[in-house]
């Protein structure tokens, strides 16, 4: 788990960007935001993800929580490794911007976000995650979910599509495009990843407050 950071100076999103995140979260309780990092950024974190799928260093994820985790690629099919400060270059600077995202949900909503915990993410081409929410029925420390992927030349025909089943509403497809970012709270909204037909990166994280 990574402890909040000093935010950085470079990268950083205006505040306008973090606005229309804080309103959107407000009025409907998710939102996605193309061009939220460097391409630079990205396509070093995307370099630093396949690193580590190339080196066998990503790990089946787990199901469930405590002594009920358990490996289910039937349910969940990606491989992750947890980010911590001090990794990397890339990483810091990731983490350095989301701080300053939390920073702007903590102004914007009060929601009293602590810390943030953050994994890459990669699913082989047929790997998916079925319906889920992303917070614990006996831990309700996520808050809000962010994720950024990391993927370039991303085309609709590739699928590996977040589905989002907003409650009362028709359900919402956002397309992994690299450097595009999708948050929405944890609680709330029901989601999937649907199987694409190459690699799909990300960053998936949880912005928690204190338990």
């Amino acid at each position: 788990m990574t402890r909040s950071h000093s935010p950085a100076l470079f990268d950083a999103p205006g505040d306008e960007q973090h606005r229309r995140i804080v309103d959107a979260i407000n009025d409907h309780g998710w939102t996605e935001q193309d061009n939220f990092f460097p391409p630079d950024l990205t396509l070093a974190l995307a370099l630093e993800c396949a690193e580590l799928a190339t080196a066998g260093m990503l790990t089946l994820a787990l199901v469930g929580q405590g002594a009920a985790r358990s490996l289910q690629p039937d349910v969940r099919g990606d491989r992750i490794q947890w980010v911590e400060a001090g990794q990397s270059e890339a990483r810091d600077r990731y983490l350095a911007i989301m701080e300053m995202l939390r920073i702007a949900l903590n102004r914007g909503l009060f929601l009293g976000l602590d810390e943030y915990e953050s994994h890459f993410a990669c699913y082989a081409p047929g790997a998916s995650y079925q319906r889920h929410r992303d917070q614990f029925l006996d831990d309700d420390s996520r808050t809000v979910s962010a994720i950024v992927y990391l993927n370039a030349d991303w085309l609709p025909e590739h699928g590996g599509a977040l589905r989002l089943h907003p409650e009362g509403l028709s359900t919402r497809d956002i397309s992994p495009v690299g450097s595009r970012l999708a948050v929405f709270l944890s609680a709330d909204m029901l989601h999937e990843v649907l199987p694409a037909t190459r690699d799909r990166m990300s960053l998936t994280g949880w912005f928690r407050r204190r338990s």
